[in-house]
């Protein structure tokens, strides 16, 4: 009898599916066929094929690095299948491939020197759960990147003032970003900070500043393509949407929240952290500073 768990991942294929055949560029197809859907079909195929691997080893290590490659396949997918690619496809590509390539790096390297992911130790031992969280990647994976796939597919399009904003964003975020992880990186390395919080460099601007730069450079990649967009495209919007409501309603902000309190909650130190440091929005830019977060 089929449940929820087992029409689960092809329905949000079906969905992704639709929802690029909405916003695919009019000039983009091949042989009649639209080619977001395409592109999208073939993001899920790279999931199965990377379930398929990770079921059989019962291992989570390529996950991340997985997906990260997922993202740079289906905009080089993209890139190639334009007919008449400009500048702007090229850098609208280059944005998520060096943002893909830093991220997935960076996150395949730090499983490979803790040894394990441990949101998955029961995932992988379900079949249906281990398979739905590679579908999700597929999900994550094409509304994330929808907005950035349609400015690719779009011909001979020119880079504008609007788009220069975007790119702007685009680079604050991801430098923050990567100044986040690098500074969390070694405080963790060094001995004397073992089983400690970090409320140092960028982490006393807000709680979850890698958090913030992975919202900037995404809201940043739809602003630079916002010029290009047309009548459904403009529901490319779910790129950045998806990104907030990710990082903050589901597998962001709250598991860690709930880490760091499990681990540090009767801390006197933890307790003025959280009470004088925002979640994700810089105090600069809270009305009420004497607001707690």
């Amino acid at each position: 009898m089929l449940t929820k768990k087992h029409l689960m991942p092809p329905l949000l294929v079906l969905v992704c599916l639709l929802y690029a055949g909405l916003i695919n560029p009019l000039d983009s197809r091949i042989v009649g066929v639209s080619v977001l859907p395409v592109i999208f079909a073939a993001i899920f195929l790279i999931q199965l094929l990377g379930f398929g691997y990770a079921w059989w080893a019962r291992t989570e290590r390529f996950y991340d690095l997985i997906g990260s490659l997922t993202f740079i396949s289906a905009v080089l997918l993209a890139l190639m299948l334009n007919p008449a690619p400009s500048t702007y496809s090229y850098v609208m590509t280059a944005l998520v491939v060096v943002w893909a390539l830093r991220l997935g790096t960076f996150l395949f390297l730090r499983i490979a020197d803790v040894g394990e992911d441990r949101r998955f130790r029961k995932i992988k031992q379900s079949f249906w759960h281990f398979l739905l969280v590679w579908t999700l990647q597929g999900v994550w994976v094409s509304l994330t990147s929808s907005a950035a796939l349609v400015a690719i597919l779009t011909p001979n399009a020119a880079l504008t003032g609007f788009a220069g904003l975007g790119l702007l964003i685009w680079f604050g975020g991801f430098t923050l970003e990567v100044v986040a992880d690098k500074q969390k990186g070694d405080f963790r390395k060094d001995p004397d900070n073992a089983g400690q919080f970090i409320s140092r460099g960028v982490w006393t601007i807000c709680r979850h500043p890698n958090y913030l730069g992975e919202i900037m450079l995404w809201a940043g990649v739809f602003l630079a393509a916002l010029p290009v967009m047309q009548s459904w495209q403009f529901a490319t919007v779910l790129s950045p949407l998806f990104v907030v409501i990710l990082l903050t309603r589901i597998s962001g902000i709250p598991t860690l929240a709930h880490r760091g309190v499990s681990q540090w909650g009767n801390d006197p130190a933890y307790q003025a952290y959280l009470r004088d440091t925002p979640v994700l929005i810089p105090r600069l830019l809270v009305r009420n500073r004497g607001s707690k977060s």
